[in-house]
């Protein structure tokens, strides 16, 4: 998660959503190749962490992006993943509280990125 962080130099929104989509393709192949997710979600939580404040957003803005990536990834996988990785970055993660919206809904702003996007 560091190595992407630094290497893209996205800060603000851009490096949350960078977050939420590298969470997400790495639970994806974790899952595919029968790894441990709750390792795999626990460890990008931390990344996600300790390279927050070289992108410009708080502890607790990159935690929740990737929680939020990981989950999303595991609920595509099915509910026994989801709930792995739920219990995995619920609670204190290096010293951040990880603080996650409803499982699988998005906020305004992300919805609005998403739609221009489209």
């Amino acid at each position: 998660m560091i190595g992407v962080l630094r290497g893209t130099k996205e800060t603000g929104t851009e490096a949350i959503d960078t977050i939420g989509k590298t969470s997400n393709s790495v639970i994806k192949s974790t899952a595919e190749v029968g790894g441990d997710l709750s390792s795999a979600a626990k460890g990008l939580v931390e990344g996600a962490i300790d390279g927050a404040r070289d992108v410009g957003m708080t502890a607790e803005e990159a935690a929740s992006a990737a929680a939020r990536g990981a989950l999303d990834a595991a609920g595509k996988v099915g509910s026994s993943a989801a709930e792995k990785v739920r219990n995995a970055v619920t609670g204190t993660i290096s010293g951040v509280k990880v603080v996650l919206k409803e499982p699988f809904k998005k906020d305004h702003e992300t919805q609005k990125r998403e739609h221009e996007i489209r």
